[in-house]
C-alpha cells in the first residue's frame, strides 16, 4: 500500500490539527502516513508556501495529499483550498453548522484555542505544572494535602510525564510518589500516603515494557533485570489491593488515554479545559 503524506495546517500551533486529524488518521490500519505540519500560517505568502509544499507532494508521489486545516482567516482559507489534496477544513464541518445554530456569527479570530487570551487559564496551568515539578518522584511531601491525585507506582511506570500531562491539559494538581523495596519489603504505604489515601491512584505494566524502558535508561545491574522488575510490579499491585486503591495498567494506553482514566475514576474536577 502506498505511502500517504498528510498535512496539518494551521496558523498557531498545529496542535489542535493534529490531534483531531490522528484520531482519525488511527482509524486506518495497515496505511502508512508521511506527516507533515506546516504551523503559523498567518500571511497570504505563508498560505501560498503551503500550497506549492503540498503541490509538490502531490507531484512527487502521483496521490494528492490529505490536507488537515484549521486556519480562521477566510483569505487564508480560500488561497490554502487551491492545492491538489483531499482538503478537510475543520471550520467548515463544524463551526459554520455552529453559527447556523447559534444565529451568531463567529469572530474567526485566530489563536483563541491555545493562545493567551485568558491569562487567569494560563497561570492555572502554570501553577499546577509547578506544582507537579516540585512533588515528583516523591520531592516535596508537605503539599500533598494541596494536590488533586497523587500516583504511584514502580519507577518509570509513566507518573511523570502523566503528572505533567494533566497539570498542561487540566490545571490538574498532581503528585506522584515512587514504591520502593522499602514500601515492599514492610508490605505497606508511608504514613503520609495513607493520611491522603482517597487521592491515590496507582500505576503498573508489563514487566516486558518496564524492562525495556529501563534498559535503555540504566542497561546493567539489578535496576533493569528481568527478576527485580518482576518483582516490583507484583508488590506493587499487592499493595494496591491491600489498600483499595484504583490502578490501570499503562503499558497499551496513550499518556491522554491515562490522565483520562485516572480523572474518570477519581472524579477529579478540571481546573481549566482545553
Amino acid at each position: 500500500m502506498s505511502e500517504r503524506t498528510v498535512f496539518f495546517l494551521s496558523d498557531q500551533t498545529g496542535v489542535t490539527a493534529e490531534t483531531l486529524g490522528h484520531s482519525l488518521l488511527t482509524q486506518f490500519d495497515g496505511q502508512k502516513f508521511r506527516q507533515v505540519t506546516l504551523p503559523f500560517i498567518d500571511t497570504e505568502d505563508k498560505a501560498r508556501d503551503a500550497v506549492r509544499k503540498i503541490d509538490k507532494s502531490a507531484e512527487r508521489d502521483a496521490l494528492r495529499p490529505i490536507i488537515f486545516s484549521t486556519l480562521v482567516q477566510d483569505e487564508l482559507r480560500s488561497i490554502v483550498k487551491d492545492a491538489n489534496g483531499l482538503h478537510l477544513d475543520i471550520f467548515d464541518v463544524f463551526l459554520e453548522p455552529l453559527e447556523a445554530e447559534l444565529q451568531l456569527k463567529s469572530t474567526h479570530t485566530a489563536g483563541r484555542a491555545h493562545g493567551m487570551s485568558n491569562i487567569e487559564t494560563y497561570m492555572k496551568r502554570i501553577e499546577a505544572t509547578n506544582f507537579a515539578l516540585a512533588n515528583d518522584d516523591g520531592g516535596i511531601t508537605q503539599n500533598y494535602e494541596v494536590a488533586d491525585v497523587i500516583l504511584v507506582g514502580v519507577s518509570r511506570s509513566g507518573k511523570t510525564p502523566t503528572c505533567l500531562y494533566l497539570a498542561l491539559q487540566y490545571g490538574v494538581y498532581a503528585a506522584n510518589f515512587p514504591l520502593t523495596d522499602e514500601e515492599f519489603d514492610s508490605g505497606a504505604l508511608p504514613e503520609l500516603l495513607l493520611k491522603q489515601r482517597d487521592k491515590l491512584f496507582g500505576l503498573t505494566i508489563s514487566p516486558t515494557r518496564l524492562r525495556q524502558i529501563r534498559k535503555e535508561r540504566r542497561p546493567l545491574g539489578q535496576y533493569s533485570s528481568a527478576q527485580q522488575v518482576r518483582y516490583e510490579i507484583r508488590e506493587a499491585e499487592k499493595l494496591f489491593r491491600r489498600y483499595d486503591i484504583p490502578f490501570v495498567d499503562t503499558t497499551e494506553f496513550s499518556i491522554e488515554e491515562i490522565a483520562s482514566r485516572i480523572l474518570d475514576s477519581k472524579g477529579v474536577e478540571r481546573r481549566v479545559r482545553p
